[in-house]
C-alpha cells in the first residue's frame, strides 16, 4: 500500500461561514472533490479518498454548510443545493485550482450537477453516485418531511438524544461515524438544512442536464426508492457524454470498494485522452456489466 499525505480539518470562509475540508494525496495530483450525502459529512467518503489518493489523485472532502464540522446557521434560506455548488467553486478558488473532477453521493451528486451547469469551465468531469432526480421526489418527501416536523416539534427530545450520541466514541469506520455525526446534529440546524434543501431546487432542469458536455460516470443500483435506478438511466441518456456503472448495492463502494474504485480510476484516467462523444454514441446503460 502506498503512503500518501493527509491534511485534516482545514478550513476557509465563505460568506462569513467557516467551511471545513480534508485533503488526501499528492499536491501535484489531479484534483477530485467528492461530496457527502444529506445530513452526512466527509467521514462517509474517507475510504474513497484514500483509495484514489493511493492511485495518485489529490482528493478534497468538503463538509458543506450545515454538515459535519462546518458552520451550522439555523436559517433555512442558507441551505439550497444550487448555493452548495457555489461553496464547491469557492473551495476550488481557495485551493488555487482552475478546475477539478467533481462528484459525490446523493446530495453530493446533485450539487456536482448544479456546479456543472453554473460553472462549466471549472468542471473537468463528473462522478455521480446515486443522484436524486424526478422519480425520487415522492419517496424523499415521505422520508424527510416527517424529519423536519420531528426536528421542529420534538426539539427537546432530539436535543437530549443528539447530545447522547455526541458522547459516543467514534470508530475507525468512516461511514458509521458519519451516521453518528448526523444523529448528533442540533435539531434546529437539522430542520433548517432539510427545510432549505426540500424547498429549493433539487436538480438542474432536463434542458440544463442535456447541456452538460463534460465526461460523466453515473454509479447506481436497483431497489432504492430515494435513488431510483431509472433516474440514473434517464440521466445518462440525456447527458451527451455520460456512461452508467451499475453497483451491486448502496454499500458496495464503502464495504467492498475495489471493483467500483477500479471503474472510477479507469474513467478518470481516460478523461484527459478520450474525445467528447456525441449523444448518439453515448454508452448504452443496459450494456454495462452488473
Amino acid at each position: 500500500m502506498s503512503v500518501f499525505a493527509v491534511e485534516l480539518d482545514l478550513s476557509f470562509t465563505w460568506h462569513g461561514h467557516r467551511l471545513v475540508y480534508d485533503v488526501y494525496g499528492p499536491s501535484a495530483g489531479p484534483l477530485v472533490v467528492y461530496l457527502h450525502g444529506l445530513l452526512l459529512d466527509a467521514e462517509l467518503n474517507r475510504g474513497i479518498a484514500s483509495a484514489l489518493a493511493e492511485r495518485g489523485y489529490r482528493v478534497a472532502l468538503l463538509d458543506l454548510l450545515g454538515h459535519g464540522r462546518s458552520d451550522k446557521p439555523i436559517h433555512a434560506s442558507e441551505y439550497r443545493i444550487d448555493s452548495y455548488a457555489d461553496q464547491v467553486v469557492a473551495l476550488l478558488d481557495h485551493l488555487g485550482a482552475h478546475e477539478a473532477v467533481l462528484g459525490g453521493i446523493s446530495l453530493g451528486a446533485n450539487v456536482s450537477l448544479f456546479a456543472a451547469t453554473r460553472y462549466p469551465e471549472r468542471v473537468r468531469a463528473l462522478v455521480l453516485e446515486m443522484p436524486v432526480l424526478e422519480r425520487a421526489v415522492p419517496a424523499a418527501a415521505m422520508v424527510f418531511v416527517p424529519a423536519v416536523f420531528a426536528a421542529h416539534y420534538g426539539r427537546r427530545v432530539m436535543n437530549v438524544t443528539s447530545g447522547l450520541v455526541r458522547r459516543i466514541p467514534r470508530t475507525r469506520f468512516g461511514p458509521f461515524n458519519s451516521l453518528m455525526n448526523a444523529a448528533s446534529l442540533p435539531p434546529d440546524a437539522m430542520a433548517a438544512v432539510l427545510h432549505g434543501v426540500l424547498v429549493g431546487p433539487v436538480a438542474p432542469t432536463q434542458e440544463q442536464r442535456r447541456a452538460i458536455l463534460v465526461p460523466t460516470v453515473v454509479l447506481a443500483h436497483r431497489n432504492d426508492l430515494i435513488h431510483p435506478f431509472d433516474d440514473a438511466v434517464s440521466l445518462v441518456e440525456r447527458m451527451p457524454n455520460a456512461a452508467l456503472v451499475r453497483a451491486r448495492s448502496p454499500l458496495e463502494l464503502r464495504f467492498r470498494p475495489q471493483r467500483l474504485t477500479d471503474e472510477i480510476v479507469s474513467f478518470l484516467s481516460g478523461v484527459d485522452h478520450a474525445p467528447l462523444r456525441s449523444h448518439e454514441t453515448c454508452a448504452n446503460p443496459a450494456g454495462n456489466s452488473p
